[in-house]
């Protein structure tokens, strides 16, 4: 690609985002559809110098990560109705100076749970009270799931379950758990912890689809002992792809090249393509 004065420019705006994936699967994507753009790591400490800048450099779109998902919220213009509900925002569109945050997350997640059950009606375990679980949760609602969410935090737990409507179960009762769908949406497994596993090894033979967020490993000791079970497995690495699918599409108009955008994520994890 030769960047030039009409290049479009993207970018992923947090702090820190030099470990982010996003730049190689968006400039993949960019480069597979012949689009004169690029994705750029944008370090922001502060959030409100970084619309700023947004703004004033007519950067076209970006991904919000932490720490500002819910925070940069009230700087711009517009917000979707289901971002709005969420209560975050991990993309932003520009059109024309007008900013307008929407929520990426639950689409990704949803994409994914939806190659492999569907969703209308599934009874589903959601692990986690955090930005993700919320994400999750009102995904799970608008595809008409039935959501128990647990959690280790009673006071968080109860209160985005409150939010959410639906029940909550404290994770050290997790002996009871069972649905259609078990998703863990906390970091339990994540590198350089990956022997450890959020709920008891046994309990993943009564779901029929296993999900966990997290991509490091890919295949965490959850999805290890899932795969044992005869369980369907959707590692981190595909929420993570298919928001970023839900966010090409919305800036570029264009029909995102899923494949191309898996392989890159690939790539950059060091893994061969599953």
């Amino acid at each position: 690609m030769i960047i030039n004065g009409n290049t479009v420019l993207y970018g992923i705006v947090g702090n820190p985002v030099s470990h982010s994936l996003s730049p190689a699967m968006h400039n993949a994507a960019l480069s597979s559809c012949g689009i004169n753009g690029v994705y750029l790591p944008f370090p922001a400490p502060d959030i409100s110098a970084a619309v700023t800048g947004i703004r004033g450099l007519g950067v076209q779109g970006a991904s919000v990560t932490i720490p500002h998902k819910e925070q940069v919220m009230a700087l711009l213009d517009e917000i979707d109705p289901v971002a709005a509900k969420i209560g975050a925002v991990n993309t932003l569109v520009n059109r024309e100076g007008v900013l307008t945050g929407l929520n990426t997350d639950w689409v990704g997640a949803m994409r994914a749970l939806e190659d492999k059950i569907v969703l209308s009606g599934a009874t589903t375990v959601l692990l986690g009270a955090g930005g993700s679980a919320r994400a999750i949760g009102f995904g799970l609602l608008e595809k008409g799931a039935q959501v128990l969410l647990s959690s280790r935090t009673e006071s968080r737990g109860r209160s985005l379950a409150e939010e959410l409507g639906c029940p909550w179960v404290s994770l050290a009762e997790s002996e009871f758990l069972t649905g259609e769908i078990l998703i863990n949406a906390t970091s339990v497994g994540m590198h350089p912890h990956a022997e450890k596993i959020p709920v008891p090894a046994y309990l993943a033979s009564r779901f029929k689809v296993i999900m966990d967020i997290v991509y490091a490993p890919l295949k965490t000791r959850l999805l290890q002992e899932a795969e044992i079970k005869g369980c369907e497995v959707i590692n981190g690495l595909e929420m993570l792809l298919y928001q970023g699918v839900a966010q090409f599409e919305i800036w570029t108009g264009e029909t995102a090249p899923v494949s191309v955008m898996r392989s890159a994520l690939g790539e950059a994890l060091g893994i061969a393509e599953q």
